[in-house]
């Protein structure tokens, strides 16, 4: 897999921070006798180079989490920092450039649209915010596809593509934008195990080339295991 040439945002400390949370809670229902509190009181940080996990068991609040770490939901209360900047009253418009232009996503269902041939799905994020690619986008959509190992692949549909193979063009277009986030949700479970295991690879490949946190979803004990670190997220408390 080839390394990357980091742009200037890319050379900062590996200690830098990309992802703070100060005493984040969410809460539902408010102000109803339904109300309920999924998280209570989060703090974390997550600083350049980092590959985390986060575990815990079903309902213990790991999605509704995941969605504010991607700026797709807003706590109730503390605040969220990324890159330095306070998100939580920023307006709809102002998060969606935020989270368009530094987190990726990868999912465990790939999510690639069936009408677009695998290099335009890659590059999917920069044409909604740029419009019709140049041939110099085109060159950095078909880079990341040789880095993902599928250099002959930019014209075939995700209906002819494996489930691997789908994956990886998922993760190549989390990272078209060269995100200083990257979130990732069960981004093996769907695979095989020596399928999870090249995958888990490249993530961690993408994590040292470009510089960027990484943040995965998992319940494989083992993946979490081989992480710099794992959070353990139980009945809405991180430890």
């Amino acid at each position: 897999m080839s390394k990357f040439v980091r742009t200037s945002s890319d050379q900062n400390s590996p200690q830098d921070c990309v992802l703070s949370l100060e005493a984040l809670t969410k809460s539902y229902h408010i102000g109803l006798p339904t109300e309920t509190q999924v998280l209570h009181g989060i703090d974390l940080s997550l600083a350049r180079h980092e590959f985390v996990s986060l575990t815990g068991p079903s309902g213990s609040g790991k999605s509704t989490l995941l969605n504010i770490l991607g700026l797709l939901d807003q706590p109730t209360g503390g605040e969220l920092y990324l890159l330095g900047q306070a998100t939580r009253t920023l307006s709809e418009q102002a998060r969606t450039l935020l989270r368009r232009h530094h987190i990726g996503f990868v999912f465990q269902f790939h999510h690639l649209i069936e009408a677009f041939s695998a290099l335009e799905n890659i590059l999917m994020p920069l044409m909604i915010d740029r419009g019709r690619p140049d041939a110099q986008t085109r060159d950095w959509g078909m880079q990341l596809l040789a880095s993902v190992g599928l250099p002959n692949m930019a014209h075939k549909k995700p209906s002819e593509l494996s489930g691997g193979q789908q994956q990886r063009v998922a993760i190549a277009r989390a990272l078209v934008t060269r995100p200083a986030l990257l979130l990732a949700d069960e981004p093996t479970g769907n695979l095989d195990t020596q399928t999870a295991a090249k995958i888990f690879e490249m993530l961690r490949e993408f994590n040292q080339s470009f510089g960027c946190a990484v943040l995965i979803v998992t319940h494989d004990p083992k993946l979490a295991q081989a992480c710099d670190r794992t959070l353990n997220l139980v009945d809405g408390h991180l430890t």
